[in-house]
Parts: structure tokens; C-alpha cells; sequence
């Protein structure tokens, strides 16, 4: 006959049984921590390579992807040059890890953990990535000759923080998102582009609210042309139209919807600028490809670069937009 087991044994097993459970969580805790800071970087997200092919490349989540968007886009909309986003984007790195958090030191908040307190502006403010970037620029455009600074003694100067040498390790990342993101570098940004559940607006109005939101609307002017198709979003006209490109158009195709923004021949920075916004952004839109200056890419291929097509390079950028979960 088996015997019972002692009360010391009993007592032995529910320990390990407990603290096995205890790794569990904890391990489980992290995870979600890490993940959390990080903006879900282990996730299918996005990847950015030099254009000089030397091998280097970055991974980021889309949420990151599309903050950094937003960063570039701010600054070139302000006439910044290339070295000024870099340096937001570094900055941005380092204090949140370009996720829009809602906490920090003190009362430190969003990308650039900037202070109600300190002036930087309200809560809500700060907690708009299109003004925490805005902000920032406009800061660090009072700091002389920041062009020529170590980019850690320039970013210092607009956050006085107490880690001032924190920026420099972030150089090389944001050197490459600057590259792509301001158009510098052609077809080196790409994400795996899976559709955002939680987001209702899309379609060409969408696509366009974002441009107007993050280029602002000294770039990218409403002009009340008429949008057709069932995947516009809302009912009556709007267009929005790059100040130094004709107006974009729309159509509607099946279950997708095409917006095309003309770019001016030459100004192939301008595009590729408006391609890698359009991938960074194509999780919250549900956009399905973009195609610019003969390539294209498509959702749910991170790991497959822009490719070439067979079709004829057309002058401008199309995004091609899915209708599903459009709002009624």
C-alpha cells in the first residue's frame, strides 16, 4: 500500500508548485512591461536600412514607425533641415522610445516627456505628438548654429536633462529614420502593415486628415474638390493639395479606394518623403500598397523590400486604401 505523503513533503510540493507559478508571472509581467515601453518592438513592425548598403538596419514597432512619421513630417513642414529630425528623433528615443506615454518624471509626459510645469504646454498639448514635435523644433531652432553641434550638446539644450550625454547612443537609428522619413533615402523604409482593429476612419478622407494633421496645412491646404467613392468616410467634398504639387485625386475600385498624389518632377525627395509616411502609417489607415518611381510595397511583406513593378512609373505617389471598417 502507497503511503500518504508528510506533511513537510505536502508542504514542499505547494512551495514549488508556488514559486514556479511566481516565475511564471513574473516572467509574464516583464514581458508585458518591456512591451509596454517599448511600443510592442518584439511584434511584426517595421524595419529601416541604409541606403549606402552597408548593412545596417533598425527595427521598430509600427506605433514607433508611425510617431517618427509624424516627428519628420512636423519638422519638414516647418522648413527644418534633415539634421534637425534627426536630432527629434534621437531625443524622441531616448525619452520614450517613441511611444506617446502618458507618465515620466515628475509630471514629464509623451515623446519627448515634456513638462506641463515648465511651460511646454497643457497636458493635452504634450500628448499630441504633431505639437510635442512642433514644440521641440521650435526650440531647438533658438539654440545657435545647432546644425554644427554634437547632436547630444544640441538635444541637451532643448531638454536640460540630467542624463545630457543619453542622446549620442541613439545617433545611428535616428540617422537612418531621418534619412528615410525626409525622402533622403529612397525605398528603406518598410512595415509589415497589419490593419489597426481598433480604428474605424479610413479611405481617402483619412488619408487625407492625416497628411493635413502631421504636414499641416501650410503644405497640405483643403480644397473642397469632390471625392468620389464609397470609401471617402464622409459625405460632400475634400481634397487636400501640396502647396508645391498639383492637387491629389481619388478613386474607388471594389473593396479599395486609390489616392494619388502628384509630385512635381525633380522633387523625388518630396515623394519618397510621402511613401515612407504613407508605410508608416498604413497599420492606422489600413493602407494595402504604395507605389512610387516605379516600386512597390505591399501589407503583410516587411521582410520583402520595395520591389520593382511592371507597370510605368506614374509622377506621383499612390496609396491604395482598404474600405473595410470604413464608418458609417
Amino acid at each position: 500500500m502507497l503511503q500518504s505523503p508528510t506533511p513537510k513533503k505536502r508542504r514542499r510540493g505547494r512551495l514549488f508548485r508556488f514559486s514556479s507559478a511566481l516565475v511564471v508571472l513574473l516572467a509574464v509581467a516583464g514581458y508585458l512591461v518591456v512591451q509596454y515601453v517599448t511600443g510592442g518592438r518584439g511584434g511584426p513592425g517595421c524595419k529601416v536600412v541604409s541606403g549606402k548598403d552597408d548593412g545596417q538596419a533598425y527595427e521598430f514597432s509600427q506605433e514607433q514607425t508611425m510617431n517618427a512619421a509624424t516627428i519628420a513630417a512636423v519638422g519638414t513642414g516647418r522648413g527644418m533641415p534633415e539634421r534637425a529630425v534627426t536630432i527629434a528623433l534621437a531625443t524622441a528615443l531616448q525619452e520614450s522610445q517613441l511611444v506617446n506615454i502618458q507618465h515620466g518624471d515628475l509630471d514629464s509626459l509623451g515623446l519627448f516627456q515634456q513638462r506641463p510645469s515648465q511651460g511646454w504646454g497643457t497636458k493635452k498639448e504634450i500628448l499630441d505628438p504633431t505639437y510635442a514635435a512642433g514644440v521641440f523644433y521650435e526650440h531647438l531652432s533658438k539654440v545657435d548654429d545647432y546644425q554644427q553641434l554634437p547632436l547630444t550638446v544640441a538635444a541637451q539644450r532643448v531638454q536640460r536633462s540630467g542624463y545630457p550625454e543619453a542622446y549620442a547612443k541613439h545617433e545611428p537609428e535616428a540617422t537612418l529614420l531621418s534619412a528615410a522619413l525626409t525622402g533622403q533615402a529612397a525605398a528603406t523604409l518598410t512595415c509589415q502593415g497589419l490593419p489597426d482593429t481598433t480604428q474605424t476612419a479610413v479611405g481617402p478622407d483619412a488619408v487625407r486628415a492625416a497628411l493635413v494633421r502631421d504636414f499641416g496645412r501650410t503644405v497640405l491646404k483643403e480644397t473642397g474638390a469632390e471625392v468620389t467613392g464609397s470609401g471617402s468616410g464622409s459625405k460632400g467634398t475634400s481634397k487636400a493639395k501640396a502647396k508645391s504639387t498639383p492637387s491629389p485625386s481619388a478613386s474607388a475600385t471594389g473593396g479599395s479606394s486609390t489616392v494619388t498624389l502628384p509630385v512635381r518632377s525633380g522633387s523625388t525627395k518630396t515623394g519618397w518623403q510621402l511613401a515612407h509616411w504613407a508605410v508608416a502609417n498604413s497599420s492606422e489607415l489600413h493602407i494595402e500598397r504604395v507605389s512610387y518611381a516605379g516600386r512597390e510595397w505591399a501589407a503583410g511583406s516587411a521582410d520583402d523590400p520595395w520591389h520593382s513593378t511592371a507597370a510605368k512609373a506614374s509622377g506621383g505617389v499612390r496609396i491604395v486604401t482598404s474600405q473595410q471598417g470604413v464608418e458609417k
